[in-house]
């Protein structure tokens, strides 16, 4: 196997495993894919900046802002400064959002309970997935051919 092929096979996987999460985002008739990145972001009991929202998840900052200001607007969300910041906010679910994001996702996680399950070594596959992505940042860095 060559790179482009590995990376060919890689990208197929990739949007593959990504559609699947589309999909069903879509069979919870929610409106955007990003939106379940966003609750599954804010699901796991942490508060999160929007910029640490956007980086973790290479969410546009824009889109991010319009679905989390939609969700504040449902009172799902609170946003409050985060001190010696002027312009980044603390991102965290409400009661109600927590119960929204727990309707949505709740079967997800144990969808993917089942798939772990199977994984034979998922420390060690997370691990290397990582260590790819890391690595493949100089991908981004168009020109830099080192």
């Amino acid at each position: 196997m060559n790179a482009k092929f590995f990376f060919y096979k890689l990208g197929k996987l990739i949007y593959r495993m990504d559609g699947v999460y589309d999909a069903y985002g879509r069979s919870c008739n929610i409106g955007s894919p990003n939106l379940l990145w966003i609750l599954y972001a804010l699901n796991d009991g942490e508060k999160h900046s929007q910029k640490q929202i956007c980086d973790d998840w290479a969410i546009p900052r824009s889109t991010a802002n319009t679905i989390i200001k939609d969700l504040e607007s449902k009172s799902y969300v609170t946003l409050s400064q985060i001190k010696g910041e002027r312009r980044e906010l603390l991102v965290s679910l409400t009661p109600s959002g927590k119960e929204y994001a727990n309707e949505i996702l709740s079967d997800l996680y144990g969808r993917e309970a089942d798939i772990y399950s199977e994984i034979a070594h998922p420390d060690e596959l997370l691990s290397e997935l990582n260590e790819l992505a890391a690595k493949m940042q100089k991908i981004a860095a168009k020109g830099d051919r080192r």
